[in-house]
């Protein structure tokens, strides 16, 4: 029985964010967060709370163990960008492209 949470329009590139995503896919959920903690990027704290909710989420379901639960798949995917414009030399401007992420966490029982 899977578990799922998703979290829509991150401000958080999502090259960065699939560098954490990397480390906690296939991971037993404690020590998932465990490692989510200890971390010192931004998006090792936003995956940490989808992680979190993911569990909830896994808690309200009566046939399942919350203690057998694993990292069955993260993906981020890239969300709506921002779009700014920082001026050039000679009265040109380029643009700046703030993305955004869309993280989605699925957690499986053993």
């Amino acid at each position: 029985m899977e578990a799922k949470a998703v979290v829509r329009n991150i401000r958080i590139s999502p090259q960065k964010a699939r560098l954490i995503a990397d480390i906690i896919r296939g991971r037993q959920v404690e020590e998932a967060l465990n490692n989510l903690r200890f971390m010192p990027k931004k998006g090792a704290r936003i995956l940490r709370k989808v992680v979190e909710s993911a569990v909830a989420n896994a808690s309200q379901n009566e046939s399942i163990d919350v203690d057998t639960l694993y990292v069955k798949k993260v993906y981020v995917d890239g969300g709506s960008m921002l779009k700014r414009i920082r001026p050039r030399a000679m009265g040109r401007a380029s643009r700046i492209l703030k993305r955004s992420s869309h993280i989605t966490v699925v957690l499986d029982e053993i």
